[in-house]
């Protein structure tokens, strides 16, 4: 059996073009609010400082990023250790840690 060389060419390029990988795309960030951690309590310098973060931060990404003081620093660090790594939770650390 002949097979003519322009449906051959064809064939070799349908199974060529099916062994290569699909071009990734990632996912829009962010997609969802952010979480900002503070390990000290509220009213303090370093929630202060979180709270002009997100001011600036809020209209530049697109959305809501909203200050969660959780008090003592070490378990502020164990739950964002913790969190999905999706870059949706973040954390401020003050100067003396």
């Amino acid at each position: 059996m002949v097979i003519p060389r322009r449906r051959f060419l064809h064939l070799l390029a349908t199974v060529a073009a099916s062994a290569l990988p699909r071009a990734a795309r990632a996912q829009a960030w962010p997609a969802r609010p952010i979480r900002l951690v503070v390990g000290f309590v509220a009213g303090g310098p370093n929630d202060i400082l979180a709270r002009l973060i997100t001011e600036w931060l809020t209209p530049r990404l697109g959305q809501p990023v909203v200050v969660e003081n959780i008090a003592p620093s070490n378990a502020a660090t164990s739950m964002v250790a913790h969190a999905p790594a999706d870059g949706h939770t973040l954390m401020l650390i003050g100067p003396a840690n």
